[in-house]
């Protein structure tokens, strides 16, 4: 499925940025219920900030996508997106209640909407994709498990599925884009002196920040860029 910007009608905008804030202000709730438990508890996240960022998202994805059928599942993505991204950034855990539900929910919804557009082809793609990059960033954590974790080779399952869906371009471009932030931040770390070479930089907002791009430029990215023979 090659991935286009649709004009969105502003009442979709609209709905999607309120209907957004409305979400992230609660899910600083899900972040500290599905945070590991510990002696000295963080506080939970402000409100104002996630409910900025998800009305953020879901306006973006509504842009992308319009009035669509597969507009719920990646709002849905986009709301994980922001809960997985903090945990990791406060804790460098990828939680199992929240990455492996998302699998499952994500199938439904996608599943949802490959009938609604009536494109199998879609849906055969999301699950090959999930299969393809959980097997390519389980053998990077079999060869670097300093690297990686089993919290990211799960989490790659989940943003196969959704960039696979719209496209092998897509896929590939989120890939990349994941490796390339995730070096970018590392730089950044050492370039501030906060942390040396053995710095434990959570790897997970990578993916998903390199995972969100591709939903809005991947196949567009490899079909004029990086992969222009294959289309």
């Amino acid at each position: 499925m090659e991935m286009v910007v649709n004009a969105a009608p502003l009442w979709l905008l609209l709905a999607t940025g309120l209907a957004g804030a409305v979400l992230g202000a609660f899910l600083p709730q899900v972040v500290v219920r599905c945070s590991p438990v510990e002696d000295e508890p963080l506080p939970a996240p402000p409100k104002p900030v996630l409910a900025m960022a998800t009305a953020v998202l879901f306006v973006l994805v509504a842009v992308v996508l319009g009035l669509s059928w597969e507009l719920p599942a990646y709002l849905f993505f986009a709301a994980v997106a922001v809960v997985l991204t903090v945990i990791d950034l406060r804790h460098h855990l990828l939680p199992n209640a929240v990455v492996l539900p998302a699998l499952g929910i994500g199938v439904v919804l996608l599943t949802c909407a490959a009938a609604g557009q009536g494109d199998w082809g879609a849906l055969l793609g999301a699950v090959l994709g999930a299969l393809v990059l959980f097997v390519l960033y389980l053998v990077l954590a079999l060869i670097s498990p300093a690297g990686l974790g089993m919290g990211d080779v799960k989490l790659a399952a989940v943003l196969g599925l959704f960039l696979g869906f719209q496209g092998w371009g897509a896929l590939f471009v989120g890939a990349v884009l994941a490796s390339v932030i995730g070096a970018v931040v590392s730089l950044a770390v050492l370039a501030s002196r906060r942390g040396g070479l053995r710095s434990d930089v959570p790897f997970g907002p990578s993916m998903l920040a390199g995972a969100l791009l591709a939903v809005v430029v991947g196949e567009r990215v490899a079909r004029e860029y990086l992969l222009p023979g294959l289309y």
